[in-house]
């Protein structure tokens, strides 16, 4: 399936619709989330009524806690409840937060893959997050916006994983996972891939344009002529390696694609050691909040 960044919303209706109908199950936002968007589009926001919505989920809560905490998000002081939260971070950047948390709960963990899966895309957003926090100067991508492409990048494998019960087997994936899905070997085994997948899936949240068009080609930074879009992928591919470098895993992407990452995000290669340095410290500062 070959997908267009330029599709309509009504075309990406249709076009979900069809997957559904061959029984690839695209999910909803749960409630919460569709609450906390709605909301934005109203002329009388009421902040206290939308920290009482959010409030309702402890999950959340706490993920928003621990993630506007940490030094990506540039507080001077950490937020005491929901409603600071909303004032301090944005109602527009937490509602992105919101959304992130909303994709694992749509999904759910029910079996030790799709913990592993979900495990690696908060620790691949969290790390997002502090790159982007780092080279925000020159790629002007906000730590909210780089967790939320973190967590939906490769949203399209537990689509597939829960289509496809052989999926993992037919991409080489494993538990643990030595590396995830091959959109190739997608190509090949299911004549679908992931990253389609997951664009249709942002799009059908109503993600923004620059993070949708991000997840589609986050494996392909030539084929990105937006600037928002080739920044963000930028920013999520060095996550991808300071990730898959510190727990010795295998990134072959890396080699082909490090360059055109590193002059996009303003990094000389001399200076990558100790920039990665710096995101590590910063990220497993965030794990021991």
């Amino acid at each position: 399936m070959q997908t267009s960044a330029c599709q309509s919303s009504e075309q990406i209706d249709a076009e979900v619709a069809r997957l559904v109908s061959s029984g690839i199950r695209i999910p909803p936002q749960p409630k919460l989330v569709q609450e906390v968007v709605s909301m934005l589009q109203t002329n009388d926001l009421d902040l206290r009524v939308m920290a009482d919505v959010i409030a309702q989920d402890a999950g959340l809560t706490a993920m928003l806690y621990k993630i506007t905490r940490s030094a990506a998000f540039a507080r001077r002081r950490p937020p005491q409840s929901v409603e600071q939260i909303l004032v301090l971070v944005g109602v527009r950047q937490t509602a992105m937060l919101v959304q992130s948390y909303g994709l694992t709960a749509a999904f759910g963990s029910k079996s030790p893959m799709l913990e592993q899966f979900w495990a690696r895309s908060g620790d691949i957003a969290q790390i997002a997050s502090v790159v982007a926090y780092e080279r925000v100067s020159v790629c002007n991508i906000f730590a909210e916006q780089a967790y939320m492409a973190g967590i939906f990048h490769d949203c399209g494998v537990p689509i597939l994983m829960q289509r496809f019960p052989d999926y993992c087997k037919a991409t080489g994936t494993n538990a643990p996972p030595s590396q995830w899905a091959d959109a190739a070997a997608e190509d090949r085994a299911f004549q679908v891939d992931h990253c389609s997948i997951g664009y249709l899936l942002a799009r059908h949240w109503r993600l923004p344009d620059f993070v949708a068009n991000a997840i589609l080609h986050h494996h392909d930074l030539a084929g990105l002529t937006a600037q928002a879009s080739r920044s963000m992928v930028a920013v999520l591919q060095l996550a991808i390696q300071i990730y898959s470098e510190e727990r010795g895993l295998s990134n072959p992407e890396w080699e082909r694609i490090a360059k055109p990452v590193l002059e996009e995000l303003g990094v000389y290669p001399a200076d990558l050691h100790e920039l990665c340095d710096t995101v590590l410290d910063m990220f497993h500062g965030l794990q021991a909040e």
